[in-house]
């Protein structure tokens, strides 16, 4: 992401600053397996040209409202998240699905010391 512009650089910090206290709300050990992922994507994404920026903080502010509408409507099931369709699993590339599954894999774990 482009850091020359101060005002972008702040909006990148305001969202993944919002993204991490809406994660507060989640059960710990997806708070967890979340933060982690928010820190590396933000990290990952630094150096984005201005295309791949705009479509970033658009998922990344989309994540961010949907979340906070699943955790204030208190579903009575307790399940948070969204099935993916499969037109945009098949829009997916390869290193995507890879991220996808490992994040997959990482929430089914056992937890430990509850």
């Amino acid at each position: 992401m482009s850091l020359s512009n101060p005002s972008h650089v702040s909006r990148v910090q305001a969202l993944y600053k919002a993204i991490l206290k809406l994660h507060r709300a989640l059960p710990i050990h997806f708070q967890a397996i979340g933060d982690q992922y928010v820190k590396d994507e933000f990290r990952r994404n630094k150096t984005a040209n201005e295309k791949e920026t705009q479509l970033f903080m658009h998922e990344w502010t989309k994540y961010y409202v949907t979340l906070a509408r699943q955790i204030g409507r208190k579903r009575p099931s307790g399940i948070i998240g969204e099935h993916l369709s499969a037109e945009l699993l098949d829009s997916f590339n390869t290193e995507q699905i890879v991220q996808l599954y490992e994040l997959f894999t990482e929430t089914q774990k056992p937890l430990k010391d509850q």
